[in-house]
């Protein structure tokens, strides 16, 4: 039992790591759509790339929304409108004008042959406001033409009649005052149109409940198929254009085909098939770690800051996707390229940018375009997202990856319609969202710094300033290599701003390389004010040894100060496997006879692995050689780097650090040119 305890503790970071690759997987799986996918891809205006193709199976024409919706507004707006017709109103205002003829007889200015034509004239005027029906307002009824046919109520019985049939108040008042013409008296006729205008109500009312059931009876009744596709019959050619009725059958064939794919028996194959996918992508992702970053590889703390990077934009677009499709290029998927360079380097940030992307092609609809678009983003990103710390830097790039995204969507559209007068104008303020999105990157790097140890262009700022514990320490106990250290991080940023490196790390690191000489500093001749020289007293193999062991020294003094592992990683390599060649030299001579063990006088490495850690090497070596110059000049000076450079190319001392020829050259020039410009000649001033 205790073996297998041992077992798995020495194994703890694999079996950390294949449980973080399980759940991830699992997780990214779980997001997916869990339909069939149609084995076609196609869009509307482009020709079909495919062999000519026949329908497999029956199927009906599927209509597309757009017509359904049309089809809807239509039964909408031609649908009959139903009224209710209440007869207890009109019963009502019979009655109350009986009951107002005793008011007319009590009055003395009215005889009783004017009272009889009162009540004649007033039931004449009832009958002619509500023969078909008083209706008070036009507004509820959405009638747009006067001559459409409503409906009726009338108890169990429907009437159809005109609309224009019915009277308003407007009608209403022309009966009155076109049947109190007969009356002479302006007073009667007054007082007769004062009773029927407090008398007569609206009795035909809008039925919105009943007229909206008839509505949505009819809606529910269309039809959502126009045709019938048979099997074998052929559907499109190869090199036609897919627009049209081949588009609507194309459509329908894929809604057809997803749906027979997908069933209670086939959906754990689906979800194997996906599974498997996902897993190469995180696999693919783990093996460039192992080969290329394997000190990232390593570190399960970095690896999971990866993971779960890559999970959660998969998680915010899903979530898009299912709220609303429409938002699908709102999701700054650029925010992932960005923080992984700014954390690690551009070549992991771009490769872990295409898996989510291709990964996210199972999500989205119109994939093609949605990977083509994005991995050209992700392109731009790694290409001009570059010191953080500079705040202009990141609103500029983030403007150029605007404008790409708007860029390529215009191609896109103007591919797919054939002109520009289909495009969609709201996806250019979704890429506008997207650019202003893009800017919480500063605010999630200053939290996975935090909550991940991280280290970013912004703490490399701090880090290089001079005034740092670490470094006045460094200039109190070891004031020679506090200066040596000075002049390597100017020469090797200058040569990282020549090939595009990080400039900033790389200036850092060289400010931190040799921290570990504060432990013996009078045994590294810059710091020997005196003229003494302790190695005078050493054997060459002590002497090698106590040099060798600044790099050992210098990483526990940085782990000990909590400096970053970018920077720890400077003071690992700078002197990658090379020897300490004068010793190396001065213990052959002393034993000529005797076969020198080279490692004893060789550092234990490891070699640079990146273009930043490949810079201070050779920075470092030029600017310590330059000092034991008696006589520098332009020409001793060129060929001393020159023979520097090419011995450490010749040891393979650059073989991991992704570093070209032609960017070594550049180096080599920008050293020679810095140094010659520290030893040039002054003009000798007189006595």
């Amino acid at each position: 039992m205790s073996e297998f305890v041992n077992k798995i503790y020495r194994n703890n970071t694999i079996i950390y790591k294949v449980i973080l690759f399980l759940v991830s997987t699992i997780a990214i799986v779980y997001l997916f759509p869990k339909g069939g996918q149609f084995k076609y891809e196609f869009n509307n205006g482009q020709l079909w790339r495919y062999d000519n193709l026949y329908a497999p199976f029956d199927f009906a024409i599927q209509k597309s929304e757009e017509e359904i919706t049309i089809e809807k507004k239509e039964i909408e707006v031609n649908a009959k409108l139903y009224f209710k017709y209440n007869k207890e109103v009109v019963e009502k205002v019979k009655q109350d004008f009986e009951n107002s003829l005793s008011k007319f007889k009590t009055n003395d200015s009215l005889t009783i042959d004017e009272v009889q034509k009162f009540k004649k004239l007033g039931s004449t005027i009832i009958s002619q406001v509500y023969n078909d029906g008083f209706l008070e307002s036009v507004s509820e009824s959405r009638i747009d033409d006067q001559n459409d046919i409503i409906s009726i109520k009338k108890e169990n019985e429907v009437q159809d009649i005109p609309f224009k049939n019915l009277n308003t108040s407007k009608e209403v008042l022309s009966i009155i005052n076109s049947n109190l013409k007969t009356i002479k008296s302006q007073y009667k006729s007054n007082l007769l149109l004062d009773e029927l205008a407090g008398i007569i109500k609206p009795n035909i009312t809008f039925d919105n409940e009943l007229t909206n059931k008839i509505i949505e009876k009819s809606i529910d009744g269309i039809s959502y198929t126009k045709g019938k596709v048979s099997s074998g019959e052929l559907i499109i050619l190869k090199g036609d254009i897919v627009e049209g009725k081949k588009l609507a059958i194309l459509n329908s064939l894929k809604s057809e085909s997803e749906s027979q794919i997908w069933s209670e028996s086939n959906y754990n194959w689906i979800v194997f098939g996906y599974t498997i996918l996902v897993s190469l992508a995180l696999l693919m992702l783990l093996l460039f770690l192992h080969k290329y970053r394997i000190e990232i590889y390593n570190n399960n703390n970095k690896v999971t800051f990866i993971f779960f990077n890559i999970f959660a934009i998969i998680f915010i677009q899903t979530l898009v996707i299912k709220y609303n499709s429409d938002y699908l290029y709102i999701v700054p998927l650029s925010i992932l390229p960005i923080i992984l360079k700014a954390f690690f380097d551009a070549r992991l940030g771009l490769f872990a940018h295409v898996l989510t992307v291709l990964l996210l092609g199972y999500i989205v609809p119109n994939s093609f375009e949605f990977i083509y678009l994005h991995i050209i983003a992700g392109i731009v990103t790694i290409l001009t997202v570059s010191e953080l710390y500079k705040r202009a830097n990141l609103f500029i790039s983030v403007a150029q990856i605007t404008v790409i995204y708007m860029l390529t969507y215009f191609a896109f559209s103007i591919i797919k319609e054939g002109n520009a007068s289909q495009i969609n104008w709201d996806y250019f303020m979704l890429f506008a969202a997207n650019g202003l999105l893009s800017f919480l990157s500063i605010i999630l790097i200053y939290i996975y710094e935090k909550v991940f140890g991280l280290v970013s262009d912004v703490t490399l700022l701090e880090l290089s300033n001079t005034n740092t514990p670490l470094l006045r320490e460094l200039n109190e106990k070891a004031p020679g290599t506090f200066q040596h250290s000075m002049q390597v991080a100017n020469l090797a940023e200058a040569a990282a701003n020549e090939i595009g490196a990080n400039s900033m790390l790389v200036r850092t690191g060289a400010l931190y390389h040799d921290i570990g000489k504060m432990a013996n500093p009078m045994y590294f001749i810059e710091n020997q004010t005196t003229g003494v020289n302790p190695h005078n007293d050493l054997s060459p193999s002590d002497s090698a040894k106590i040099i060798i062991d600044h790099v050992i020294l210098g990483v526990e003094i940085a782990k000990k100060n909590n400096l970053p592992d970018r920077i720890i990683d400077f003071i690992r390599t700078h002197h990658g496997t090379s020897t300490t060649y004068y010793f190396l030299r001065k213990e052959q001579e002393l034993n000529p006879d005797t076969k020198v063990k080279v490692e004893k006088f060789q550092y234990k490495g490891p070699i640079p692995f990146s273009k930043e850690t490949a810079i201070l090497m050779m920075c470092d070596a030029a600017e310590a050689a330059s000092k034991s110059l008696k006589n520098p000049t332009a020409q001793s000076i060129n060929d001393l780097i020159d023979k520097i450079v090419s011995k450490q190319v010749s040891d393979n001392q650059f073989v991991n650090s992704d570093i070209t020829f032609r960017e070594i050259n550049i180096i080599r020039k920008v050293i020679k040119k810095k140094l010659m410009n520290i030893y040039h000649l002054r003009v000798e001033y007189p006595e």
